[in-house]
């Protein structure tokens, strides 16, 4: 396919001379190069890329170059925008090749031309917002070719006009909409059937893996190669897709889909909308038996509840008398017929989601503020993924930074399910040993001690004042960042940013122009965050990451290895959190001109024997357990400070 992959990224290729700032790593060139082979052998290859090799090239190249028909999924809609927007222009400019790129997203994330339309004739019901937002997007229309909604940077991704204007596979009617071609979504699809590379996420890929196997057809085009980047959350996501799910807020969405639909094209009389509001007062009931406090617990925590064995019961009721009254107008409309079918398939899942579960599912419940969702969660999906994976010939390169714990692959392969591969493990091309200081500092309590956050803060204030703020401080749970905010709120003077009084894309934004800020965050700052240079010198951790016990699907997983004779401690609780610590430490040092201390607070990381497998699963660095070490790391890269401190 191509012998000088290594060429194109070294000294004498095309980036050198085009791009600035670009520097020749050893491990970029040897990783594309591992990608070459596999996907000329059609093989499986998994990757661990350390910060800085600069794996988004070392796979882009291979990829243009290859004359194949290849899918790269990330790990979120974020990266699939930079990636589509960002990088793949700069390699394609570079290489001067006219390969053809396509971006598909999910459904939910393009403008529905029918549904925006309906919502136009019911301005009266809006409230004054919504209204206000409508007639932004009805401006956006003349301009936007794609219909993605992620153009639309003047309303929030959050908002609540979108889920009335995009669609889902539920309520989406197919080719029998008036708008089908013109269809942004189909108009999406069409162009990823004819590029040679089209970028898609993780969420899309397993729905499409799962319409296969359902015998729905095909979400995405065939492809010669898939390349996984962001690969350590495929599993995990992938619980979510090959299970069974259904949530109250569901019901209330179709019922209101169905009097919309019916009033749009019937409205002979009031018993359709009586049957609807029906169906929406019965759910919220539903709801309200589950209480205010949002939690996740095992279904037979409440399945003998009287109460709700009533309530589910008078859904299912109702959900019959309105599949009863749809059945004849059916033939009259056909976005009357896809209500029709929408509310069977919901109807079974409500069956299967409340009924006895199965020793191979995870049988549970999650309260939400406005609603309560009851799931099915297989409790091993390697099987389930590897049956689909193998209806998708053609090269796997799965890559991530963090893959290994202690060097092995093992905890990754085993989730997945893979059996025929090739692994490299790939070092970081970055000087942790001068760029980086691991503290680990001594006299802390265990981190059950009811002062141990408290603790913590105050050590965490020594380093903080040396690195002049600048930090990452990143918890394991929102009740030790909220003590932690109001500790450091009167014991320093630096800027704090707090997660979730901003949007996350805002906080960070605000952090990296404002100098000396520390930033508070939980599980969605460990990973995905890029601040390079000065703004952030300092990452500090609090405890180690394992997952809360409390979980249900997880104890659920823990007590089935249990029954297998497999230790779950050492073989699915120790690996996740390993991998989540490295998450988080790969914060720190994102540029060759980057330094900065690592304080890890937990004491665990000496006073247990499983505390080698975290260090031994993170770059090696010089380490210290002593405050004076960490000034004198500091006062070597920032001597000017230390004079005037």
């Amino acid at each position: 396919m191509l012998d000088d992959v290594k060429d194109l990224l070294g000294e004498q290729g095309p980036f050198v001379e085009q791009l600035d700032q670009f520097s020749i790593r050893p491990q970029q060139q040897e990783m594309a190069a591992a990608i070459v082979d596999a996907i000329e052998a059609r093989s499986d290859l998994i990757v661990e890329a350390g910060t800085g090799t600069g794996k988004t090239f070392a796979y882009l190249v291979p990829a243009l170059c290859s004359g194949k028909k290849v899918i790269i999924s990330t790990g979120t809609k974020n990266l699939q925008d930079q990636l589509f927007n960002k990088d793949i222009p700069l390699v394609r400019k570079a290489l001067n090749i006219p390969v053809t790129c396509a971006l598909l997203k999910g459904r939910s994330n393009y403008l529905c031309l029918h549904r925006y339309r309906l919502q136009k004739q019911e301005l009266d019901k809006l409230p004054p917002r919504s209204i206000t937002q409508l007639q932004n997007v009805e401006h956006w229309l003349t301009q936007t070719k794609t219909g993605d909604i992620a153009e639309h940077v003047a309303i929030p991704e959050g908002d609540q006009i979108w889920p009335r204007i995009t669609s889902t596979s539920d309520n989406c009617i197919g080719s029998e909409c008036d708008d089908y071609q013109q269809c942004y979504v189909m108009q999406a699809r069409r162009d990823a059937q004819a590029a040679d590379l089209t970028v898609i996420n993780h969420h899309l890929l397993l729905s499409d893996m799962n319409l296969q196997d359902d015998g729905f057809g095909d979400l995405l085009p065939t492809a010669d190669a898939y390349i996984i980047d962001e690969a350590h959350q495929l599993a995990e996501i992938a619980t979510n897709f090959f299970g069974t799910g259904v949530s109250t807020q569901q019901f209330i969405e179709l019922a209101t889909d169905i009097k919309k639909e019916y009033l749009a094209h019937i409205n002979e009389s009031q018993d359709i909308n009586k049957l609807a509001d029906r169906i929406v007062k019965t759910t919220r009931d539903f709801r309200l038996i589950f209480g205010e406090k949002s939690k996740r617990s095992p279904w037979n925590a409440i399945s003998g509840n009287e109460n709700v064995v009533k309530q589910v019961d008078e859904l299912y009721e109702d959900l019959e008398a309105m599949k009863e009254a749809l059945k004849p107008l059916c033939e009259r409309a056909t976005e009357i017929e896809n209500c029709f079918t929408r509310l069977t398939v919901l109807q079974d899942r409500l069956n299967q989601v409340t009924q006895t579960s199965t020793p191979e599912h995870v049988h549970w419940f999650e309260v939400h503020h406005r609603s309560v969702s009851m799931h099915l969660t297989p409790l091993n999906i390697a099987d389930a993924f590897q049956s689909r994976k193998a209806a998708k010939t053609g090269a796997w390169v799965f890559t991530s930074a963090t893959l290994s714990v202690s060097g092995g692959f093992d905890y990754f392969v085993k989730g997945l399910g893979l059996t025929d591969y090739q692994t490299l493990l790939l070092e970081s091309p970055f000087n942790f040993r001068k760029q980086a200081l691991l503290y680990t500092p001594t006299g802390l309590p265990e981190p059950n001690d009811e002062d141990y956050t408290y603790k913590v803060v105050e050590r965490a204030v020594e380093v903080l004042k040396e690195s002049q703020g600048c930090a990452f401080f990143l918890f394991t749970s929102f009740r030790a960042l909220n003590i932690a905010k109001e500790r450091l709120e009167k014991m320093l003077d630096y800027p704090l940013f707090v997660q979730g009084e901003s949007p996350r894309d805002v906080l960070l934004e605000q952090f990296r122009k404002t100098p000396h800020g520390i930033l508070l965050g939980t599980n969605s700052f460990w990973e995905g965050v890029d601040v390079r240079g000065s703004a952030l010198t300092c990452v500090i951790i609090d405890k180690l990451p394992f997952a809360a016990p409390n979980d249900p699907v997880f104890q659920a997983r823990l007590d089935a290895l249990r029954e297998q004779g497999i230790n779950p401690f050492m073989n699915y609780q120790l690996p996740m959190a390993a991998i989540m610590l490295k998450q988080g430490v790969g914060r720190l040092i994102r540029d060759i001109n980057d330094y900065g201390v690592l304080m890890l607070c937990d004491p665990r990381l000496k006073t247990k024997s499983y505390g080698k497998t975290f260090l031994k699963s993170l770059p090696v660095m010089s380490q210290t357990d002593t405050i004076d070490r960490v000034k004198a790391f500091y006062n070597y890269y920032q001597p000017d400070e230390a004079e005037t401190a």
